[in-house]
């Protein structure tokens, strides 16, 4: 399994996911979600989302971004030592 490519995949993913959810917060949906997933979890904890910030959603996404990729590497090394 390739290191940078898994990576990259995984990066991706977590840094696209948050750039959706930054993305439901901009548009005012983030409270509504949060309450729906809440709700079907049946869940009752006071949380509120925050206003928009593009600063910080910017910091959110490069940070997942690296985090994936750091994670994606890490199970590929592990996979390519233990499986093959």
């Amino acid at each position: 399994m390739n290191k940078n490519s898994m990576g990259l995949t995984f990066a991706f993913l977590f840094s696209f996911a948050h750039l959706v959810w930054s993305i439901l917060i901009a548009s005012g949906m983030g409270q509504v979600v949060v309450d729906f997933l809440y709700n079907l979890h049946r869940i009752s904890v006071p949380i509120t989302v925050l206003p928009f910030d593009l600063i910080l959603a910017g910091q959110l996404v490069v940070l997942t971004f690296v985090v994936g990729y750091i994670f994606g590497w890490l199970m590929a090394f592990f996979w390519n030592k233990c499986c093959k």
